[in-house]
Protein backbone atom coordinates (compact mmCIF):
# COMPACT_ATOMS: atom_id res chain seq x y z
CA UNK A 1 0.00 0.00 0.00
CA UNK A 2 1.25 3.40 -1.02
CA UNK A 3 1.69 6.35 1.55
CA UNK A 4 -1.26 7.97 -0.73
CA UNK A 5 -3.97 5.27 -0.06
CA UNK A 6 -2.71 5.04 3.34
CA UNK A 7 -3.15 9.04 3.79
CA UNK A 8 -6.53 8.33 1.91
CA UNK A 9 -8.21 5.87 4.06
CA UNK A 10 -10.61 7.23 6.03
CA UNK A 11 -9.58 5.01 9.16
CA UNK A 12 -6.09 6.50 9.19
CA UNK A 13 -5.13 8.90 11.73
CA UNK A 14 -2.96 12.09 10.82
CA UNK A 15 -1.09 13.83 13.34
CA UNK A 16 0.32 17.29 12.30
CA UNK A 17 3.59 17.42 15.05
CA UNK A 18 4.26 20.98 14.28
CA UNK A 19 3.13 23.56 17.10
CA UNK A 20 -0.40 24.68 17.87
CA UNK A 21 0.63 28.08 16.21
CA UNK A 22 1.84 26.29 12.68
CA UNK A 23 -1.48 24.15 12.62
CA UNK A 24 -3.91 27.13 13.19
CA UNK A 25 -1.85 28.57 10.07
CA UNK A 26 -3.04 25.74 7.60
CA UNK A 27 -2.95 21.79 7.93
CA UNK A 28 -3.44 18.69 6.15
CA UNK A 29 -7.52 18.29 6.32
CA UNK A 30 -8.88 16.04 9.24
CA UNK A 31 -5.38 16.17 10.90
CA UNK A 32 -5.21 16.18 14.58
CA UNK A 33 -2.39 18.40 16.44
CA UNK A 34 -0.43 16.66 18.32
CA UNK A 35 3.24 19.26 18.79
CA UNK A 36 6.27 16.35 19.11
CA UNK A 37 7.41 18.35 22.40
CA UNK A 38 4.00 16.70 24.01
CA UNK A 39 3.83 13.61 22.04
CA UNK A 40 5.58 11.43 25.07
CA UNK A 41 2.05 12.27 26.74
CA UNK A 42 -0.53 11.50 24.49
CA UNK A 43 1.53 7.83 23.84
CA UNK A 44 -1.27 5.80 25.63
CA UNK A 45 -4.06 7.48 23.76
CA UNK A 46 -1.91 6.57 20.66
CA UNK A 47 -1.10 3.08 21.62
CA UNK A 48 -5.03 2.62 21.54
CA UNK A 49 -5.18 3.03 17.52
CA UNK A 50 -5.25 -0.22 15.46
CA UNK A 51 -5.40 1.86 11.87
CA UNK A 52 -2.55 3.04 10.52
CA UNK A 53 -0.85 6.78 12.07
CA UNK A 54 0.59 9.11 9.76
CA UNK A 55 2.79 11.82 11.23
CA UNK A 56 4.65 14.61 9.13
CA UNK A 57 5.53 18.46 10.16
CA UNK A 58 6.86 21.59 7.82
CA UNK A 59 10.15 19.79 6.77
CA UNK A 60 10.54 16.41 7.70
CA UNK A 61 12.83 16.59 10.98
CA UNK A 62 9.93 16.53 13.68
CA UNK A 63 7.76 13.76 11.82
CA UNK A 64 10.80 11.76 11.56
CA UNK A 65 11.87 12.19 15.16
CA UNK A 66 7.96 11.22 16.46
CA UNK A 67 7.65 8.48 14.08
CA UNK A 68 10.66 7.02 15.52
CA UNK A 69 9.80 7.19 19.32
CA UNK A 70 6.63 5.92 18.64
CA UNK A 71 8.40 2.82 16.83
CA UNK A 72 10.59 2.28 19.53
CA UNK A 73 7.42 2.64 22.23
CA UNK A 74 6.01 -0.49 20.22
CA UNK A 75 3.52 1.24 17.38
CA UNK A 76 3.93 -0.53 14.17
CA UNK A 77 1.44 0.92 12.72
CA UNK A 78 3.22 4.31 12.02
CA UNK A 79 4.03 6.13 8.81
CA UNK A 80 6.07 9.37 8.45
CA UNK A 81 4.74 11.57 5.72
CA UNK A 82 7.90 13.79 6.08
CA UNK A 83 6.70 17.48 5.22
CA UNK A 84 3.63 19.05 4.79
CA UNK A 85 3.92 19.59 1.07
CA UNK A 86 4.41 16.11 0.57
CA UNK A 87 1.15 14.62 1.60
Amino acid sequence: MTLKEIVNNPQTTIIDVRSEGEFQSGHFPGAKNIPLNIITQKLDELKQIKHPIVVYCMSGARSNSAASFLKQSGIDNIYDAGGIFQL
